[in-house]
């Protein structure tokens, strides 16, 4: 597939590249996407969220381009979540004991999608090392941490609301019956 000469039939100039760099890029493009829907529909209560994410948003550009481009996240950055992290997690300590059904009022849904995101971006740098770009080890320790992080937030704007988290417990790895 060729890129078009007519540059308003290009929506990003490596989008027919066969390299797996460009699909982590779509990836964390969309990671960005869904921090900024958090920011934006977080109420006016959840301002500490809300300048969480503010930093967040742009760290996720810098995650985009970090592979390509210049590494443009750095341990500070990850200390620096981790310490957000560390909050929200002494926040809504006891509210999550195992694996909870992803549900909650917006914009519980557009961290749940940040979080995968965040899982698939990890998965994408798996296969770029695998086609033998390096991959700098702080981008998926950072992708690590903001899942955890996204996460924690759930549980902190459900805990602040009142909302109770669904547990989910699976069939797949529950304990063994006498009958499995």
């Amino acid at each position: 597939m060729q890129r078009s000469t007519n540059l308003d039939e290009v929506c990003y100039p490596f989008i027919h590249e066969i390299s797996p760099l460009c699909d982590f890029e779509v990836i964390t493009d969309e990671l960005c996407g869904n921090i900024g829907a958090v920011a934006s529909t977080l109420p006016a209560e959840m301002s500490d969220l809300r300048a969480d994410l503010d930093t967040l948003q742009p760290l996720a550009f810098h995650l985009n381009g970090s592979i390509r481009g210049r590494l443009a996240v750095d341990e500070a950055d990850l200390d620096w979540a981790k310490s957000r992290l560390a909050r929200y997690r002494n926040e809504a300590a006891g509210r999550a004991d195992g694996f909870v059904l992803p549900r909650g009022d917006v914009p519980v849904p557009f961290l749940n999608l940040a979080r995968s995101g965040a899982k698939k971006a990890i998965r994408q740098m798996v296969r770029i090392e695998e086609a033998g770009i390096e991959v700098p080890e702080v981008l998926p320790r950072f992708c690590n941490i903001l899942c955890n992080l996204f996460f924690a937030m759930i549980l902190v704007i459900n805990q602040r609301r009142g909302t109770t988290e669904v547990p989910f417990v699976s069939k797949s790895y529950g304990p063994r019956t006498r009958s499995d």
